[in-house]
């Protein structure tokens, strides 16, 4: 047995009382494994939502195999996973999540230094192991796991999506209703994650004090930068920070009206940029029903959710003839293989790309000046959608 005395976090003697004998000792065995994993994920740094997920997929585990963790095998895990895979259709990706937590949950009881597989020796005379190997974990052999429908707004989708939030404003104002402070809120919001490429949390948590001067754009007053400090996080890393430069003239009115007129009577003293009547600020569901009502209101692909609005920033930035690593720096992807993940780029960029390619060529088969053979479209560096 490891001595209690700098015992690591998590190990059983530290989470199950010394001495004391248990009224159910198989479910308070198995309790006190998940607090003392518990322990050790929380000293590992990892986040709140990790923490929770993998205990979830632990206990969903133990469920479907109806036995305690020292009595489980190979066999049952693949028999979850095929219900998983052949009844209930979850993605590859969510798969390998389950995997991932129940493989380190058993790395966890079976290490001699956490001292639980011995007391489960002691106590029902059988000891846990490692359920998920090389051999029934599911590779990741694809760098993009997405569903292949997912995709970017078309600039035609994302007008009428900004159309209809402005309307949903102006419809609760002349009627009266109270409403319409909310709905300019959600219009901004939409708009303000399409213009600067930003993921739901980094959205939601934004501050009014997140915008700042750029001095290489003045003409963009106060609203010349962004700055995320609420970046994906890596595994066992606060939120990553960075700061995002406008690009677009459009948003900055838009945002001047919003934090200037319409946000001191929704927000009180509060920070948050996107405040909640009833919160300090707008919660994730709220996010997602904003831009699901939206969506199905317009007819618009159900495909399409709020991480779009990022894809949508990545490919038109693109289509508009915007440095790769200019773009890359600005959505806060470490890898450009990363960013070209996100770029769905239209048919018409690949047709003005062949375009100029093609002008080019015949130009110097004629031996004229480039662009003479036939006129190129120009990328379109106006910011319109």
């Amino acid at each position: 047995m490891v001595s209690g005395k700098g015992a690591s976090a998590g190990a059983m003697q530290l989470v199950l009382p010394a001495g004391v004998p248990l009224l159910h000792p198989e479910s308070q065995v198995f309790e006190g494994m998940l607090a003392g994993w518990r322990n050790q994920m929380l000293a590992r740094n990892l986040a709140a939502s990790t923490i929770d997920s993998s205990l979830r997929h632990v206990r969903a585990f133990r469920a479907h195999a109806d036995v305690f963790p020292w009595s489980w095998t190979c066999a049952m895990s693949d028999e979850w996973f095929a219900d998983l895979r052949g009844v209930h259709h979850v993605a590859n990706s969510t798969v390998r999540s389950y995997q991932v937590a129940v493989r380190g949950f058993c790395r966890f009881i079976t290490d001699p230094a956490y001292g639980w597989a011995e007391e489960c020796e002691r106590r029902f005379g059988t000891h846990p192991i490692q359920v998920i190997n090389e051999v029934n974990a599911a590779a990741h052999v694809a760098d993009n796991e997405a569903i292949p429908r997912k995709r970017a707004f078309t600039r035609d989708e994302l007008q009428a999506l900004f159309d209809y939030a402005d309307d949903q404003v102006e419809a609760r104002r002349s009627a009266g209703r109270k409403g319409w402070l909310p709905a300019f809120r959600d219009a901004t919001l939409l708009k303000t994650a399409y213009a600067y490429g930003l993921r739901r949390n980094e959205t939601r948590m934004l501050d009014a004090v997140d915008f700042g001067r750029n001095p290489s754009a003045p003409e963009f007053g106060g609203y010349g930068v962004l700055y995320v400090r609420y970046g994906k996080a890596q595994r066992g890393s606060p939120p990553k920070r960075r700061s995002v430069l406008t690009v677009w003239p459009w948003i900055v009115p838009v945002l001047q009206q919003w934090f200037g007129d319409i946000r001191p009577y929704l927000a009180g003293e509060g920070p948050a940029a996107w405040p909640s009547e009833r919160a300090e600020r707008i919660t994730p569901p709220s996010v997602d029903n904003t831009l699901r009502e939206a969506r199905a209101a317009i007819g618009l692909d159900p495909i399409l959710d709020f991480h779009s609005l990022r894809r949508s920033y990545v490919t038109h930035l693109i289509e508009d003839g915007w440095d790769t690593r200019f773009v890359q720096e600005q959505v806060g992807h470490e890898h450009a293989s990363t960013t070209s993940l996100y770029t769905c780029v239209s048919s018409d960029y690949r047709t003005r790309t062949l375009r100029r390619t093609l002008d080019t060529l015949i130009a110097e088969v004629l031996d004229e000046p480039t662009g003479t053979a036939t006129a190129a479209v120009p990328a379109d560096r106006s910011g319109g959608i």
